[in-house]
């Protein structure tokens, strides 16, 4: 089950589809589309509430694996048959560490849920020890808020049924040696959280300091172009070599052709666009912070609001500075060679028989 189907959500869920295919598990799925963000987190059981009721009219699923903007708590309430139904949720996010955008309102309502969520919950599944952490720290924070009748070890109770279980990302072949070209990568989304304006800083102190690069901008982005990619195609027009959505090939060729990939981002907790760009050869440069410190080495990460001395990094990367080479990053534990055999063994340990509904 999956609330709110953007483009990572649904390239896990399809891989997971087709896994489930090869174990001959009876798998069935349940989306939504990645819009409207506050309604679907809150009104995803009023959305599937005649689909969930004519499935259980044939069936009751032996387990339920779930994102965790699926409101489960509310789910199993209006579904009795679910109620003893077993439950891994899975946290590609956590609404405690994800930043608020410009024009949006705070409410505590997405945080609850994924609190709920987590207690009626089997397992939780996450992406990496910072989307647990900070999910286990913000709640605690919250709890700690509330004026009476808190439970005790509401966080230490979730605690233990935590896990750190990556979404599988295929590695790129990798090209063999340094690229040619001073090819600079974006390939993540054109939102706030992505911090596209602090790209613009960093693309504009290379230019000051006459660093020569080229530009692949790459990655989705809203009807509504944002204000820091208007800039970068006017100031940095005659370096632009790539800028949209491409063909898969024309994608991964892109990957193996740039020299540095960079993230400015102020919330990932996986961060899959940089993996695959590393897994082809690029060198990453990103933010002290997030899920960053678990991934990559100390040398590629700058102070998460310093773009000084993140152009001092993709200087280096670019071969603009004569530092030593930094070598091959490894990123083996977060590609599918080390995480698919896990996923792969939970679908088929569900692989068992559906029981009819009474």
């Amino acid at each position: 089950m999956s609330a709110y189907r953007s483009e990572s959500h649904a390239s896990w869920a399809r891989w997971l589809e087709r896994e489930a295919m090869e174990c001959n598990l009876n798998f069935r799925m349940f989306e939504l589309p990645g819009r409207y963000f506050r309604w679907r987190i809150r009104g995803n059981p009023l959305s599937w509430l005649a689909e969930v009721q004519d499935a259980l009219m044939t069936e009751v699923p032996d387990h339920i694996l779930a994102t965790s903007m699926v409101d489960i708590s509310t789910l199993k309430g209006l579904h009795p048959s679910l109620a003893h139904v077993p439950v891994t949720l899975y946290f590609h996010e956590n609404q405690f560490a994800y930043p608020v955008g410009e024009g949006q309102h705070s409410s505590i309502d997405p945080q609850m849920v994924q609190l709920y969520g987590a207690l009626s919950a089997n397992e939780c599944w996450f992406n990496s020890s910072y989307n647990r952490d900070s999910f286990l720290q913000g709640m605690d924070a919250l709890l700690r808020k509330m004026p009476d009748h808190v439970p005790e070890n509401i966080v230490e109770r979730i605690a233990d049924r935590c896990r750190i279980v990556p979404v599988p990302v295929d590695p790129l072949e990798r090209r063999q040696g340094t690229s040619s070209r001073p090819l600079i990568l974006w390939n993540h989304r054109w939102e706030y959280d992505k911090r596209p304006d602090r790209f613009l800083e960093l693309l504009d102190r290379l230019e000051s300091d006459g660093v020569e690069f080229e530009l692949a901008l790459l990655g989705p982005r809203a009807q509504k172009v944002p204000r820091a990619l208007l800039d970068i195609r006017s100031r940095h027009a005659s370096r632009i070599i790539a800028d949209g959505m491409v063909p898969r090939a024309e994608y991964e060729a892109l990957l193996r052709s740039a020299r540095v990939v960079i993230s400015t981002a102020d919330h990932e907790f996986q961060g899959l666009a940089m993996i695959e760009a590393v897994s082809a050869g690029a060198s990453p440069v990103v933010p002290d912070a997030l899920c960053y410190r678990e991934q990559y080495p100390e040398q590629h990460r700058y102070p998460s609001d310093d773009m000084s001395a993140a152009a001092a990094l993709v200087k280096q990367a670019l071969g603009a500075c004569e530092q030593v080479n930094q070598g091959e990053v490894d990123i083996s534990d977060w590609t599918s060679d080390k995480t698919a055999p896990i996923w792969r063994a939970f679908l088929q340990d569900k692989a068992q028989p559906q029981r009819t509904a009474e």
